[in-house]
């Protein structure tokens, strides 16, 4: 799998690469921001692991651009942890967060999780229904339907848990990452449009409401 690390501290950025390279992953560093952006847009990457404070462009406009257009998985790096930088980093879409200092086995591990995250939620199931992360569409087969983000933050919060009930909280959780207070209703408000977006391409009912507790996805 292809890594790239956007790190402006060289040390520290061949110290990560070395670890990366150590199990077996193919680490690229770069430590301009700049050039950082153009690699993402432009190259396929399996995980991108960005710092936010970079040359000539952070890290945080950096992953608003990107995410208007891939979701590709982010894990972000920082030295600042004032909350509001947190949050909005989250907020932006960043998959994962890593105050500096941190071991290097502590990144390897945070990369892992999220790279099992993401592939598990790629994988086709037996019924054909996947989620398509870069284009962000939920498919059955070939058929896809565009979800919002939360839409799909949601779906794929149920696709990893599938046969088990979820409940609105955890829901709410993944979907909203930048930890603001919604309602129960406007779970069940999303619930209801992501059912109406999937109903053309599956012929059952995929989320299944449990009175009183949340939601399962059920495939056929």
């Amino acid at each position: 799998m292809n890594i790239l690390i956007v790190e402006d501290e060289i040390d520290l950025g061949e110290i990560l690469q070395d670890y990366l390279a150590s199990e077996n992953f193919n680490a690229t560093l770069v430590s301009d921001g700049e050039l950082a952006l153009q690699k993402i847009l432009n190259e396929k990457w399996d995980l991108v692991l960005l710092d936010l404070m970079l040359p000539k462009r952070d890290g945080l406009s950096i992953c608003q651009e990107v995410r208007k257009v891939s979701q590709v998985p982010i894990i972000m790096t920082t030295a600042k942890v004032e909350e509001i930088d947190r949050l909005l980093g989250l907020e932006l879409g960043a998959d994962d967060y890593i105050c500096k200092p941190f071991s290097p086995r502590e990144v390897i591990a945070r990369v892992k999780a999220v790279l099992r995250r993401s592939n598990k939620a790629d994988e086709p199931q037996e019924s054909g229904f996947h989620l398509d992360k870069e284009r962000q569409y939920a498919c059955v087969g070939e058929q896809c339907v565009e979800l919002t983000s939360i839409e799909f933050r949601i779906l794929e919060t149920l696709l990893l848990n599938k046969q088990r009930v979820i409940s609105r909280d955890v829901l709410l959780k993944n979907a909203y990452t930048d930890h603001r207070i919604v309602s129960d209703r406007t779970m069940d408000s999303h619930i209801t449009k992501l059912r109406k977006k999937l109903s053309p391409i599956c012929s059952d009912d995929l989320i299944h409401s449990v009175y009183g507790v949340g939601y399962r996805l059920q495939l056929p």
